[in-house]
Parts: C-alpha cells; sequence; structure tokens
C-alpha cells in the first residue's frame, strides 16, 4: 500500500476569500513505513502574507516573493502522489480544500474524499475529550518534535507520518485497522473515524474434536483438558 503523509501552509483559513498555499510537504509510505522520498515546495501565493499567519509558519512576503507558483509546481505535485496513493492529512479537510482549490483553478480534477486519511478523526475517535493536535500526539506517543518550533509542511508531514504508524497501532499496525483507507472523510462538513475490525471465527468439526480426544487419551498421561472437561461435567 503507498501513502502519502503531507502538510500545507497557508495564509490564511479560507481559499475562497482569497487564502492561497505558500508551502506543501509530503512524505511517501509503503506499508506505512517512509521510504525516504520526499516532496517539498515553497510557493509564491502573489499576494501579501498576514503578519499574524507569519507568526505561524515563519513564511514572509518577501521570502516567497521568488518562489514558483503554484500552477509551476502542480504537474511535479500529482506525479508525487499519483493516481491511486492515498493521502494522509492532520485536518484534511483544511488541506484538502486548498489543494483542490488550487487544482480546480487550473482546470485539473480534484481529489476525491476516496483517496483520503484524516488522522485527526482517528485521534478523535481513540482519545476523545483528549488534546488531538499534532504537537498533543507527539508527546501522548513520545516522538521528539523538538524541531517544530514553527509549523513547517516538510517538518510536519514527518512527524505526521511516525503519529499515523502509531495511531495504526505500532509496530503491528494490521492488528488493529483492516486497511488505513478505511478511515476517510464521508461528507464535505463531517469527519468520522471508520475502523473496520473483522471478528475471526475457526469452527471445529465433530470429527476433528474426536480425533483430538484420541489423542490426548493415547499420547499423554492425565491431560488436562480432559480433567477440564470431567469437572465442567460435575459442576
Amino acid at each position: 500500500m503507498r501513502e502519502i503523509c503531507f502538510d500545507t501552509e497557508t495564509t490564511g483559513l479560507n481559499p475562497e476569500t482569497g487564502d492561497r498555499l505558500v508551502e506543501i510537504g509530503a512524505v511517501e509510505l509503503i506499508n506505512h513505513l517512509p521510504t525516504g522520498r520526499t516532496f517539498h515546495e515553497y510557493i509564491n501565493p502573489e499576494r501579501e502574507v498576514p503578519e499574524e499567519v507569519v507568526k505561524v509558519h515563519g513564511l514572509t512576503t518577501e521570502f516567497l516573493s521568488d518562489k514558483p507558483k503554484f500552477y509551476e509546481i502542480a504537474e511535479k505535485w500529482l506525479e508525487f502522489i499519483g493516481d491511486d496513493g492515498i493521502l494522509v492529512a492532520h485536518n484534511a479537510e483544511f488541506d484538502m480544500k486548498f489543494t483542490n482549490y488550487e487544482l480546480k483553478k487550473l482546470g485539473y480534477p480534484t481529489i476525491g474524499w476516496d483517496r483520503v486519511v484524516d488522522t485527526l478523526a482517528i485521534a478523535r475517535n481513540e482519545f476523545p475529550g483528549a488534546r488531538n493536535n499534532l504537537d498533543a500526539l507527539c508527546r501522548r506517543f513520545n516522538i521528539d518534535n523538538s524541531a517544530r518550533t514553527l509549523h513547517g509542511a516538510l517538518l510536519d508531514a514527518q512527524l505526521l507520518a511516525e503519529v499515523y504508524l502509531q495511531l495504526l497501532g505500532g509496530d503491528e499496525p494490521s492488528i488493529k485497522f483492516v486497511n488505513a483507507a478505511a478511515v476517510h472523510k464521508d461528507d464535505a462538513n463531517e469527519n468520522k473515524a471508520k475502523i473496520q475490525i473483522k471478528e475471526r471465527h475457526f469452527a471445529i468439526s465433530m470429527e476433528e474434536l474426536e480425533q483430538h480426544r484420541a489423542f490426548l487419551e493415547k499420547k499423554i498421561k492425565n491431560p488436562l483438558w480432559l480433567r477440564d472437561e470431567a469437572e465442567d461435567k460435575n459442576d
């Protein structure tokens, strides 16, 4: 399974009112583990970056003035995520809102929610009532985020990859989740974590039971299994 943990930085909260992307960072995962492939671009938003936003990510209008515009990196971004890679983001609604806005503006197809995993939705489902921002989850899972003095898309994507693995169960994610893509956004207004946990039942035939009993009686002296069975009958 190929997944892309990604993060964006912007000039504000809403692309519909003129806010734009200023940074995209992404980390490729195969079977939930980083491969070493990354994507990182600063983007000229073609507008001023408000001072209150600069305090969050440190990206000034001057710094971004000579960076490529989104249309110049759009193909590179689409090539990196591919046609079927699952996109993993923390508060995915925000990041998808901006990336899809920019893609739509250029005439590219937008990315559907069937390809998106929202780790915030997973965390809220897993730890209801707790703080579930990226810093809080790093603390919960003992992930070193000391380099995160400001928001940065690539660093945040790298931290998210570590958090994501822990949300999926650590070193054995398959124990906890059937599929990472089972957690996604159902509609534009509400995030829901859909975690599929399948019980496994193993039926034993009468023939197998008789074979097991015969083995115990012939091969094992005073087997506990038969003793327990006798005690159950006497209860």
